[in-house]
């Protein structure tokens, strides 16, 4: 298996990425404070995996407001407390040579809810919930009614992302992904099972795709022309003909490139509960391939991806341009590393305090 080409550099808009082994971002509900403010837990995790080899260090979902988290737990950045803590964790994932990337996110009728490990369903108020909007008044399974939004709210959620792209540059982050997938506002807006509207923001693709478009173009206009920027799409609600697919994702994102996005982050599901799922692993990555191939730009493949053959055969056979991997970084923070060690490739960026472990031959 050759290894050169997913440990091979890759540039967007001037950022030079190490490889294209990258990390997935995890929401990790851990501000106990719940100011949105990360803390040294999350200095540590994302740390932890520039350290161990990643080319791309991905935050977890970010919000653009108190209202747009998805838990109380979550990490925001709409003030100058979060925009300086996330500096010093930028500052580190920076010195292991890895490059800092923030997922930016609006929850929508998917906020306001307890953590696993502390509740079920919709926060209650005494615990720092909060009402929830959509673009329609449909509920997730489980989960308080939300309140549809107006043209003019729909405006300020709009000027939340771009506020929320300018902190992040002016605190490190070299790359910008805007969150469109896994049932949260943008990709709520995108299904039309969760959009009943009847007006701009409505009916046809174009028209459910107009409160994306109109993000992208602002977080392009705020950031200028040197950031890259992400869309992370659902490929598909896994709800047949009903509900969003992968060609609806190919005609959006077409439109998305054209407003200023670069590359795009192809998951599946989370709008709907209680869909068939065929989860095994790299069941996500024909998705990526499509998209890919429908779009004629760069994207990434996500989904169980967990060997570092897998990882390489993906990006080798040209089915992705990059991998995302999450539950393998947890299990191994030092993943990246481990994965050039096995496929035999010796990288230039191993820690010196831990180069002893480079090769299992090596003496002691």
């Amino acid at each position: 298996m050759c290894a050169d080409t997913l440990f091979s550099q890759v540039n967007v808009r001037g950022i030079s990425i190490r490889n294209r082994l990258w990390v997935s971002p995890m929401c990790q509900y851990s501000v106990e404070n719940m100011d949105g403010v990360p803390t040294p837990w999350h200095f540590a995790h994302l740390g932890s995996f520039a350290r161990g080899g990643a080319g791309l260090v991905m935050t977890e979902a970010t919000a653009v407001s108190p209202e747009g988290r998805i838990s109380a737990w979550d990490t925001g950045l709409w003030n100058d407390d979060q925009q300086e803590a996330w500096r010093g964790i930028v500052d580190f994932i920076h010195s292991q040579g890895a490059t800092a990337a923030i997922q930016l996110n609006h929850a929508g009728r998917k906020g306001s809810t307890y953590r696993e490990w502390s509740g079920r369903g919709t926060q209650r108020p005494e615990d720092g919930g909060w009402e929830t909007v959509a673009p329609s008044a449909v509920a997730f399974e489980g989960y308080a009614p939300p309140r549809e939004l107006t043209e003019a709210e729909i405006g300020e959620i709009v000027a939340d992302f771009g506020r929320a792209a300018a902190r992040a540059v002016e605190a490190g982050l070299e790359i910008i992904e805007l969150h469109a997938a896994h049932g949260y506002l943008l990709h709520q807006f995108l299904s039309p099972l969760s959009n009943q509207r009847t007006d701009g923001y409505g009916g046809s693709v174009e028209n459910r795709a107009r409160f994306l478009l109109e993000t992208v173009r602002e977080v392009r206009r705020v950031v200028g022309e040197s950031t890259p920027l992400f869309v992370r799409f659902s490929a598909t609600d896994w709800a047949g003909d009903e509900g969003w697919n992968v060609e609806d994702t190919i005609e959006a994102a077409k439109l998305a490139a054209r407003e200023g996005a670069d590359w795009f982050d192809i998951s599946t599901g989370g709008l709907v509960p209680n869909v068939r799922i065929p989860v095994g692993p790299k069941y996500q990555v024909s998705f990526a391939s499509q998209v890919k191939e429908g779009t004629g730009y760069p994207v990434n493949a996500v989904g169980l991806i967990t060997t570092p053959q897998d990882a390489a055969q993906i990006v080798e056979r040209g089915e992705a341009d990059a991998v995302m991997v999450g539950r393998e970084f947890l299990r191994d923070p030092h993943f990246a590393l481990r994965a050039a060690h096995e496929l035999g490739l010796d990288v230039d960026y191993w820690p010196p305090q831990y180069a002893r472990g480079k090769w299992r031959h090596s003496p002691a």
